[in-house]
């Protein structure tokens, strides 16, 4: 990539300066000692500097220059820690490479990120990188694949799905994201491998059964169906294999077991609304406090944990019980909740792997390149995405 070449220029750039300040120095002692020795040494040093100077100029010209064309880049919300994550590592990606870029915060609106793309397209971009609102169907996709077809314009999606179908339906689309069934069975895995370790701790009341609650994403995303669902599938199978009960979710009454985001947003204060009604209700002195929360993603996780703490668990002194919390992403803030002890787990999901594939991609399209020049092989998926791979993470990397 252009950015190697370019961090490889700055280095030899660096070198020569201090070659030629190390010259300086040495003249100045020489002369000192022989008139004879100084004619000598100045004539080196102006060979050394001539050189060093052609050096200079060549590493200057191998630093990569602005490329034409600017890339428009549409998230789904700046307001998602994970998607801020990504935002920030690919501007700077795409700034390492030459390129130019403008970014579009959609506020979770496809309406608004629509008219966002029809407008990036009538001012001349030349390649739309779409983090989707709606993925709940292929309509937004298809719209944004018409409109970008149309004028010749590439196309990447990233990190929330789109089918194969749409994808395939545009030579000049792709799709960067993960496999997103992944992250569900390896949190179940994740869940249930902590349970049948700290089973008789985690049973609070001691009935044999684990109570839990599920926060999910979004209603009719891909991502969000399948974490809820192998998330508690996953963990059941671990917990079967060592002869222990399944998990219960904490109200019978529930049919989907699970609570969703009206909203869509997968927040923070979401979560903590519903975990705070919870609470409310079920306790340990009434023998049926819940004792296991499962979120879609970190921030519903973080939106959990709060509710705990002010109920006088998950506290970071470590005086008070541990409701195992467990999420997605592997954010900063998850991270540090990880080590203070008042979180348990989380799926890593790559932002930087995320953001150099994309900025990798994109490079190639606006230099006329393969598609996946220079992208992991592993992570190729036919021709038409990459999946950036997941990382369980429960304290260290």
């Amino acid at each position: 990539m252009r950015l190697t070449r370019k961090v490889m220029a700055l280095a030899m750039a660096s070198t020569m300066a201090v070659s030629l300040t190390a010259c300086g120095g040495g003249k100045a002692a020489e002369t000192t000692a022989a008139p004879a020795a100084a004619e000598t040494t100045a004539a080196a040093e102006t060979t050394a500097a001539a050189e060093s100077k052609a050096e200079a100029t060549e590493a200057a010209t191998e630093a990569p220059a602005a490329l034409d064309g600017e890339v428009s880049v549409f998230y789904y919300t700046y307001g998602d820690t994970y998607i801020s994550s990504v935002r920030s590592a690919l501007d700077a990606a795409l700034e390492a490479a030459g390129i130019k870029y403008q970014d579009y915060d959609s506020n979770n609106s496809q309406t608004t990120q629509t008219e966002q793309v029809t407008t990036a397209i009538a001012k001349g971009t030349s390649l739309l990188v779409v983090n989707l609102v709606d993925s709940g169907s292929d309509d937004a996709a298809k719209n944004i694949i018409d409109q970008a077809s149309a004028q010749n314009i590439p196309v990447i999606f990233f990190n929330r799905s789109v089918s194969e179908e749409a994808v395939s339906s545009y030579d000049k689309c792709v799709f960067v994201g993960t496999d997103y069934e992944m992250a569900g069975h390896m949190q179940g895995e994740m869940v249930g491998k902590y349970l049948v370790d700290n089973y008789d701790t985690v049973d609070l009341n001691g009935d044999g059964s684990i109570s839990y609650v599920m926060f999910k994403g979004q209603e009719g995303n891909a991502e969000a169906i399948a974490r809820t669902q192998f998330g508690v599938e996953d963990a059941d199978k671990v917990l079967a294999e060592a002869g222990k009960s399944a998990l219960t979710f904490y109200d019978s009454s529930n049919a989907n077991k699970y609570l969703v985001d009206q909203d869509g947003a997968w927040s923070a204060a979401a979560a903590n609304n519903y975990m705070q009604t919870i609470l409310s209700q079920y306790s340990e002195a009434n023998n049926n406090m819940v004792e296991l929360v499962i979120a879609n993603n970190d921030e519903m996780a973080i939106g959990a944990v709060t509710a705990l703490q002010n109920a006088g668990y998950n506290l970071e002194d470590g005086s008070a019980k541990v409701i195992p919390v467990f999420g997605v992403d592997a954010t900063d803030a998850a991270k540090d909740a990880i080590g203070k002890g008042t979180m348990t787990g989380t799926i890593k999901q790559d932002a930087e792997g995320m953001a150099s594939t994309i900025a990798q991609i994109s490079e190639n399209y606006m230099t006329s390149a393969d598609t996946f020049a220079e992208v992991d092989e592993a992570n190729v998926v036919g021709t038409w995405r990459v999946n950036i791979p997941y990382a369980t993470y429960t304290g260290e990397e």
